[in-house]
């Protein structure tokens, strides 16, 4: 039986719910077919109805792209650092076949058919981070939130971006005293927490009154489990919701 963190509307609850379809992680993506972060792993997320989880991390100019490594070794066979490259020095990087997406162009796509969950991987470059958000969310009228495991980002939007959604991710391994000062700096709307953490108190107790999502459900005992314990599901490959 799930359990049930509030007597209101869901809807009302948490503005980002995707409902059962819940988020999927890095887009729905397949391997080398569909690489993850990709356009095409954005859009065949969005075929399915289901919300998008991404990363998202700044150029040296400023530009967001979303991409979850530091650098393009893995996805593309290259060492540059994405923080350390102009926009037009990765335009010839490919994810697959595409280039790596800017932020702008996942808006476009999306164009707020499904909520999205925007992961800003801070690294050193935590004072940039607001401005190039609010440049490039400005316009944007679909349902989004921006979360981070970094809770000084959330204090930012707090004040500076205060009618963005902003949320904390949370490791299971984050020791007690770390995590309770995260939670107080960040003071999240909602939360992205490890999978593993699902079903401890002070889940428990934050999901009273904030949402909880939760990473990375990967097989269908994942799912049932997770189901319960959290409000919406980030998944991938067999963690997908049956609907």
């Amino acid at each position: 039986m799930r359990s049930s963190p509030s007597k209101a509307d869901p809807r009302v609850f948490d503005p980002l719910s995707p409902g059962p379809a819940g988020f999927a992680h890095r887009g729905l993506h397949r391997g080398a077919q569909i690489p993850e972060n990709s356009l095409s792993a954005f859009a065949a997320a969005l075929d399915l109805g289901a919300g998008i989880e991404c990363d998202l991390r700044l150029t040296a100019d400023d530009e967001i792209v979303v991409f979850h490594d530091a650098d393009a070794s893995r996805l593309c066979g290259s060492s540059v650092r994405i923080g350390k490259a102009r926009l037009d020095q990765l335009s010839h990087l490919r994810v697959g076949d595409q280039p790596i997406p800017t932020l702008a162009s996942l808006l476009a796509l999306v164009d707020g058919r499904v909520p999205l969950l925007l992961e800003a991987k801070v690294d050193r470059d935590l004072r940039r981070w607001v401005p190039a958000l609010s440049r490039a969310l400005g316009g944007y009228r679909g349902s989004y939130g921006v979360m981070s495991f970094d809770p000084r980002l959330a204090r930012l939007l707090k004040t500076k971006m205060p009618e963005v959604l902003r949320g904390l991710v949370l490791r299971d391994s984050l020791p007690l005293v770390q995590r309770r000062a995260a939670m107080w700096l960040a003071d999240p709307q909602f939360l992205s927490v490890e999978r593993p953490a699902l079903g401890k108190p002070w889940v428990r107790r934050a999901r009273a009154r904030l949402p909880v999502h939760s990473w990375t459900i990967r097989t269908a005992g994942e799912c049932a489990q997770a189901a319960v314990h959290a409000d919406a599901l980030i998944w991938e490959d067999d963690g997908r919701p049956r609907i």
